[in-house]
């Protein structure tokens, strides 16, 4: 068993050597408290209060309904963000068997926090103990081939909204978790799917739907808040007679299934009020043949009335899509000075790895966008030019050295076109950056309007491109599998990236191992928070990029951080619930953090019976990674003499980093006997 705390870059690399052993652990300990209770519900939140900036809760998915993940809390910063420690951590019970990633942003209000796990089961904790106070199992499975990850909910009216991977709505009593409504708002066995949190505002829930790949017809509905009736439908891919049906081929119904998918939750301007999302690809994925003509409104920034879903305005950032180079990342809003004027703006970074900035008013370019000609492919109906933002990329968007397996020009080291952005394809191989996967997919970003900077989670790799779809190997092949010659094995490296939306420029901008995949927060304190691949939460300057803090949990971390301050004291929060790379996965654990006295516990007086059991237990389990005397062993796992005892049986009980969950395997009271005889004997020997 391994027990990890605040940790240096070689705590890290502890576990690695651990049992193999794929558990659940289902754990909630932390400091007393009294229960806030559940008299305090939401109430139907205005416009203002939607807008101002997050303090005391966090009320919607992106802080505020501009989606800027920013808090202006400093009481954590800079100079002491090094004493951040884990205050308690609770385990979120799946009721299905799958357990899909979790990219989920908790919501506080109140003193309460209100989380997902990435099976659409929704719970409510006390925000100072970790208590369950309720929850809600939807009891229904996902169809296969539905996207698997939940990305939170959605609070107002005194009321929590959850939309399902069945493609359910459903709002809960926020009190209770009971179900007030429930709409099967698309039908789940043709392909509709529900992955972001919904949005409340002015006593609508909205939500887009997500599986654009798998043909459906994008689009964003609006429900009553009260009732869960219908108020209203924006099509992502427009019909006859409405602006853009023209963009799709005419003797065709291509368009019915042309995708579009809005995977993210919409920001809201409340004074102009519009609604604004971006969309997904367009369908059939990687076959322009068959859908000639731009094919809005996929891959797109688009504008509608909130109160009616009328069309106000669009802006296409990939005409003709054929890369999949759609745009995920949430739409963030600001205002910033220009000219001499006041400016509201918009910015949302696509797959291509490009920022679009945007005037929210009418769509045009904030600042410069140019088309320009493109290569062609005729089979493909290619478009003949394609919008380049002037500023920088925030990650590569050519090869400069063939990946293996690639194919070059004849006589030539070089790739076709260079491997560059827009190389189209047909049934030749064409390898490119960016990748399906992005510049920056999901993973929200971070607004500070400190400094007008943009912190985005984004991927550098190579893809291989022909008709039948993209070819990823990112591993060596498995004996006996047969290899297409064309597959190649790109490396696949993670971006974060600090941009000054201003001027589009990169202010920094860091490469890691892995992909970056949870988005992030930032603060007042000059901090921004971000989640790992291997599970570690992080804090870095704001200004530039050095890592300050870090913390392992037990499982990737998927989703954005949220912070908020309570009776007084500044509180930072996240899910480690896997991201969409993660396998096998281990937990969805909610984690709070404090500058106040890590996990404690009463303790249970030792017997020479318990000690005697965890004895045999550590033999047995334990000793192999921890060592004989518990003072550190095989792959640099930590020593656990001085560890407090409630620390030992809660990491043991949930896991943590690439360690296993124990809690399947052995009970409590084995666990606490393991830490009587780490406490009583090794620590005297």
């Amino acid at each position: 068993m391994v027990v990890a705390r605040a940790v240096s870059q070689a705590a890290i690399r502890w576990a690695r050597s651990c049992l193999s052993v794929t558990v659940l652990g289902v754990c909630a300990c932390g400091p007393s408290g009294s229960s806030p209770g559940l008299s305090q519900v939401s109430p139907a939140f205005t416009g203002k209060q939607l807008t101002d900036l997050p303090t005391e809760n966090w009320v919607t998915n992106g802080g505020t309904v501009f989606n800027q993940r920013y808090v202006p809390l400093a009481t954590i910063n800079r100079g002491n963000v090094s004493r951040l420690k884990p205050l308690w951590h609770t385990s979120l019970p799946a009721s299905a068997t799958l357990r899909p990633p979790n990219g989920a942003q908790i919501l506080a209000d109140g003193g309460v926090l209100y989380a997902t796990n990435g099976a659409n089961d929704v719970f409510a904790l006390d925000a100072v103990t970790g208590k369950i106070l309720w929850k809600y199992h939807p009891g229904a499975a996902a169809p296969v081939g539905a996207p698997n990850v939940s990305r939170g909910v959605a609070l107002g009216d005194g009321k929590v909204f959850v939309g399902q991977r069945d493609a359910k709505l459903v709002a809960l009593d926020q009190r209770t978790g009971k179900v007030v409504w429930s709409i099967q708002a698309e039908k789940a066995q043709e392909n509709f799917s529900i992955t972001s949190a919904p949005l409340y505002y002015d006593g609508l829930v909205i939500t887009g739907f997500a599986a654009g790949d798998l043909g459906i017809r994008g689009r964003v509905k609006a429900y009553d808040a009260h009732n869960g009736a219908l108020r209203w439908t924006f099509y992502a891919i427009p019909g006859p007679g409405e602006v853009g049906h023209d963009t799709w081929p005419a003797e065709r119904s291509v368009w019915q299934q042309g995708g579009g998918a809005v995977w993210q939750t919409p920001a809201v301007d409340p004074e102009l009020g519009l609604l604004y999302f971006s969309t997904g690809n367009a369908a059939p994925v990687n076959d322009g043949s068959r859908r000639a003509g731009d094919n809005l409104f996929t891959s797109s920034i688009v504008a509608v009335e909130a109160k009616t879903g009328k069309y106000r305005w669009h802006f296409q950032q990939v005409h003709h899509d054929i890369w999949d180079y759609d745009s995920p990342n949430p739409i963030v809003l600001f205002d910033v000075d220009r000219e001499g004027r006041s400016r509201r703006a918009l910015v949302e970074v696509s797959k291509t790895g490009w920022a679009y900035i945007l005037d929210r008013t009418d769509g045009t370019p904030l600042l410069g966008i140019e088309e320009r000609a493109v290569p062609q492919e005729p089979h493909q109906a290619t478009a003949g030019s394609q919008p380049y933002p002037v500023g920088d990329s925030i990650v590569p968007q050519s090869i400069d050295i063939a990946p293996e397996g690639a194919q070059t020009l004849p006589g030539s080291l070089e790739l076709e076109n260079g491997g560059r952005i827009f190389t189209p394809f047909w049934n030749n191989s064409v390898v490119a950056k960016p990748g399906t996967g992005g510049g920056a997919n999901w993973p929200p970003s971070s607004y500070d309007p400190e400094t007008h900077v943009l912190y985005v989670c984004a991927s550098d790799a190579a893809y291989s491109w022909r008709l039948n779809g993209p070819i990823e190997r990112a591993a060596l092949p498995r004996p006996g599998e047969v290899v297409p010659i064309d597959a190649i094995r790109p490396v696949i490296a993670g971006v974060f990236a600090a941009l000054n939306v201003t001027t589009n420029t990169l202010v920094w901008r860091q490469q890691w191992n892995e992909r970056c995949r949870s988005g992030s927060l930032v603060t007042s304190g000059g901090l921004v928070f971000v989640g790992r691949g291997d599970g570690r939460l992080t804090a870095l300057d704001k200004l530039t990029g050095q890592r300050l803090w870090e913390f392992v949990t037990n499982d990737a971390i998927g989703g954005p951080v949220t912070a908020f301050a309570h009776l007084g004291k500044q509180y930072v929060t996240v899910v480690a619930g896997g991201d969409l790379t993660d396998t096998p996965r281990r937990a969805d654990t909610v984690w709070m953090f404090s500058l106040d006295t890590a996990i404690s516990g009463p303790a249970r007086p030792a017997t020479a019976a318990s000690i005697e059991n965890g004895a045999r237990i550590f033999r047995k389990t334990c000793i192999e990674c921890h060592g004989e005397h518990g003072d550190g062993g095989g792959g640099g796992a930590p020593r656990l003499i001085g560890v407090p005892r409630a620390e030992i049986v809660a990491v043991a009980s949930d896991g943590r980093g690439n360690m296993p969950a124990f809690a399947r395997s052995y009970s409590t009271q084995d666990l606490e006997d393991v830490a009587d005889y780490v406490v009583n004997l090794l620590t005297r020997h």
